[in-house]
C-alpha cells in the first residue's frame, strides 16, 4: 500500500467530479472545479477530518467498508474502483459484486430524495450508501462510521442505535427480518453474504437463534421506525423498503407525512445537509443533459 498514491488518486477524483454530478448546487461561490472535502465526506458516510488524512497520506490503511461508499460517491469506474482497492491494499471486490452496485440511474433517483432519508442495502443487510439526511437522522446506523455497517448485525448483538423500539416493535422486526433472509437464500443460493451473517447470528445472538428455528418465510415488509435523535428529539417516521428490480439491493426510505410535527422536524434536518442541484431546463421544457 502507498499512502501517497492513494491520497493522490482520491484528490484527482475528487477534482474531477462536477458538482451536478454528485447532486449538489454548483453554488455562487464555488472557486475551483470539483466537489469541496465536505461534500464528499457527507456524501460517504465519513468525517470530514478523516477524508483530510486519507488524501494527504496520513490514516494508515481504510477498510473495505469505507473504500466502497467513497468509490460510488466519486462515480468510480469499475476499473478505477479496483485500483483503490488495490492501492490500499485490499483485493477488488468480486465479480459478483456488480449486482450490489449502485448504478447511474439509481444514484440519480436517490439525489432527488433529498427530503427523506433513503439507505440502500443489500441482501445481506449491509448498507451500502446512504444520502445525507439518512446519516444526518440515524448517524452510525447509516453511515457506519464507527465500524458497523450491517443492520441486523447492529440489531442481534446490541449495537448503538437510534432507532427506539418496544419489545413488540422488536419482535415483529426480528421475524420479519429473519424471514426476508431465509427468502434471500431461496431466491438468490449462490449469494455468499446472506449465507454467511446467519451462520454468523445463529453463533452470536440467541435471539436470532430463537427467530430462525420458527422458519417464516417473507418479502422485506414496511413498518414505522421511531427515532431518537440527539437535537430533533423523538419522530415516529413511515419506513418502506423497495426492492431495486435486477440487482441485490433494496432502498429503505424513510418519510413522515405532511402537516405532521415529525415532518416538519424532518424538513429541518433536511435544511442543514446538500441540497441537490435541480436540472436546468431548456426552451421547449427539456431538461438539460
Amino acid at each position: 500500500m502507498d499512502p501517497t498514491d492513494l491520497g493522490t488518486c482520491l484528490r484527482a477524483w475528487r477534482d474531477r467530479l462536477a458538482p451536478a454530478e454528485a447532486g449538489l448546487p454548483a453554488g455562487p461561490r464555488r472557486r475551483a472545479p470539483g466537489l469541496r472535502r465536505q461534500e464528499v465526506a457527507t456524501l460517504a458516510g465519513l468525517s470530514v477530518e478523516y477524508l483530510a488524512r486519507l488524501e494527504q497520506g496520513r490514516a494508515g490503511r481504510p477498510s473495505a467498508s469505507v473504500l466502497a461508499p467513497l468509490a460510488r460517491v466519486l462515480r468510480l469506474s469499475g476499473e478505477e474502483r479496483d485500483h483503490l482497492f488495490r492501492l490500499a491494499g485490499h483485493a477488488p471486490p468480486a465479480p459478483g459484486a456488480a449486482a450490489g452496485r449502485v448504478t447511474p440511474g439509481l444514484h440519480r433517483v436517490i439525489d432527488r430524495l433529498h427530503d427523506a432519508g433513503v439507505m440502500v442495502i443489500d441482501r445481506a443487510w449491509n448498507v451500502v450508501l446512504a444520502n445525507p439526511l439518512a446519516v444526518t437522522l440515524l448517524g452510525d446506523d447509516a453511515s457506519g462510521e464507527d465500524g458497523e455497517r450491517n443492520a441486523l448485525r447492529r440489531h442481534f448483538t446490541g449495537g448503538a442505535s437510534r432507532v427506539v423500539r418496544t419489545a413488540a416493535e422488536a419482535a415483529a422486526f426480528e421475524a420479519y427480518a429473519v424471514a426476508d433472509l431465509r427468502a434471500s437464500l431461496g431466491r438468490f443460493p449462490d449469494d455468499p453474504g446472506p449465507r454467511a451473517l446467519v451462520g454468523e447470528l445463529l453463533e452470536r445472538s440467541p435471539a436470532f437463534a430463537a427467530a430462525w428455528a420458527r422458519t417464516g418465510v417473507a418479502a422485506s415488509a414496511s413498518q414505522p421506525k421511531t427515532v431518537e435523535h440527539p437535537e430533533a428529539g423523538r419522530l415516529t417516521l413511515d419506513c418502506d423498503v423497495l426492492e431495486a428490480v435486477g440487482s441485490a439491493l433494496r432502498l429503505v426510505v424513510y418519510t413522515a407525512a405532511p402537516g405532521t410535527p415529525d415532518h416538519r422536524a424532518l424538513e429541518r434536518l433536511a435544511a442543514a445537509v446538500p441540497r441537490p442541484a435541480e436540472p436546468a431546463v431548456l426552451a421547449g421544457g427539456d431538461s438539460a443533459r
